[in-house]
């Protein structure tokens, strides 16, 4: 019933050529059709009871020098995020054991860079090799690489790279300043020739329309290979920040952009990301059954908070839901 990634036959399900107006069709559907189709093309790869489950750890925190609109950590904004140096091995390594022993199976470390220094890289690579070290995989998301950054990361045992397209181009633009959508493509390439595994997904909720997050959708389910990770993050409003007021998004959008996500990249994890806090219990099981089957876990996303622990731990089994080891 469930290939994981396997057989010819199943490969006839996996499309690069999709176009806009088909996927804003999906979108269009009754959501019980919408959520039906992605369901029964998730188990053609997945267990559908399986969750997988990351940590994400901030390592560098605030200072970042660029104007993302949704983004505390931007030293252009007024919050409560203080700027802090690169965090020490060590704590890096209890934090791994931490996630570990709590079922984590991937590791992720953030840092609010433009770019990383070949400085700090020195120490992120370190830490990559620590984590690894652990037994658990490795995921990072730093800012923009260059080629060279790539394959330093790689070598070091860096299995994913995590860097959101966010956005459509257009949306994109009305966000962001400080780079553009291509470097951030540029970066993606850079991952992609040294080998590693992608993590790239977006935000909704920032005010952009239908039209946005389809295309959106478009561009990672084009790419020549669809990235292994589709984290999808409901804007986290903060206080401080330009899109602290944007109003709230219809939870059964955040249904439907999960089952689209689900149709386009059937093989690919979908990650149930940042704004999970203001989802009950009811809207993520309804984004489990939709497609999501991934999540980090534990009580801080970066520098946002994220559902507690034990919480997640109770959902899992009033729903009958298990780790992926």
């Amino acid at each position: 019933m469930i290939d994981r990634h396997g057989g010819d036959a199943e490969q006839d399900f996996i499309r690069h050529d999709w176009i806009q107006t088909e996927i804003l069709n999906l979108f269009y559907q009754p959501l019980n059709d919408l959520v039906f189709q992605a369901q029964a093309l998730h188990r053609r790869y997945f267990d559908p009871n399986v969750i997988q489950l990351s940590t994400l750890l901030n390592i560098k925190t605030g200072g970042c020098p660029e104007d993302c609109a949704y983004c505390p950590q931007s030293a252009r904004y007024q919050t409560s995020i203080n700027a802090e140096p690169l965090m020490s091995l060590d704590k890096v390594r209890a934090a791994a054991e931490q996630a570990k022993g709590q079922g984590a199976s991937r590791f992720c470390m953030g840092a609010a860079w433009r770019s990383p220094k070949d400085r700090d890289l020195d120490q992120v690579l370190e830490m990559v090799r620590t984590v690894k070290q652990s037994g658990l995989e490795t995921c990072a998301t730093l800012g923009m690489l260059t080629e060279e950054q790539a394959l330093r990361l790689k070598e070091a045992g860096l299995d994913f790279y995590n860097h959101n397209l966010d956005s459509s181009a257009g949306f994109y633009r009305t966000i962001i300043s400080t780079r553009t959508y291509e470097d951030r493509l540029q970066t993606l390439k850079a991952v992609r020739q040294a080998g590693m595994s992608v993590c790239c997904g977006g935000i909704i909720g920032m005010g952009e329309d239908l039209q946005d997050r389809a295309e959106l959708l478009r561009v990672l389910a084009t790419m020549h290979k669809h990235p292994e990770s589709v984290p999808i993050n409901l804007l986290v409003r903060v206080e401080g920040t330009p899109l602290y007021g944007v109003e709230n998004l219809d939870p059964f959008e955040i249904v439907r952009t999960i089952a689209v996500a689900r149709i386009l990249m059937p093989a690919s994890y979908v990650r149930l990301s940042a704004g999970r806090t203001g989802m009950n219990d009811e809207l993520q099981a309804l984004c489990f059954f939709a497609g999501a089957n991934s999540i980090f876990y534990g009580e801080k996303l970066l520098t946002t908070d994220n559902p507690e622990l034990d919480k997640d731990q109770k959902l899992f089994k009033r729903l009958g839901l298990k780790a992926l080891h």
